[in-house]
């Protein structure tokens, strides 16, 4: 049988390498905030269930129905910068606005709320505030790279 192996050669010397380059440039551009998603996801999906894992959702109606509704919020826009990271690139900032809002909420949302529940939401709050400002830099580097 004929010797089929095949040499590797650097594609530095192919002619085609900036059309290769550009092509794959395209295909990645819009990931770099992607790496966000996964952490947004898993909190939002904490922030759905929290009042049922920290026992308030008894005597704290509102603010329960309150982390369900921005649980499936944060877990709805990580899957969208999933599905179309170059599209969410505005919503960044969107993820520290509902961080910082989660912080104060159960102060505005709540009626006297005990340590639990604003421990929870303090915590839940910080982390999306910090994974917001994560998302906004990168995208914020990628555009200013374009």
């Amino acid at each position: 049988m004929a010797d089929v192996s095949h040499r590797r050669e650097d594609l530095a010397g192919h002619p085609d390498v900036t059309e290769m380059r550009a092509r794959y440039d395209r295909m990645l551009g819009g990931k770099d905030v992607a790496f966000v998603d996964g952490p947004v996801l898993l909190l939002g999906l904490y922030c759905a269930v929290s009042p049922w894992v920290v026992h308030f959702s008894d005597n704290q109606a509102a603010l329960a129905t309150h982390n369900l509704v921005i649980g499936i919020a944060l877990g709805l826009m990580a899957l969208g910068f999933t599905m179309a990271p170059e599209r969410m690139y505005g919503m960044s900032w969107a993820i520290s606005a509902i961080g910082a809002w989660l912080f104060v909420s159960p102060w505005i949302v709540g009626t006297s709320p005990d340590a639990g529940v604003v421990w929870n939401n303090i915590v839940l709050g910080v982390l999306a505030f910090c994974l917001g400002i994560a998302c906004a830099m990168t995208a914020r580097r990628v555009k200013r790279a374009t």
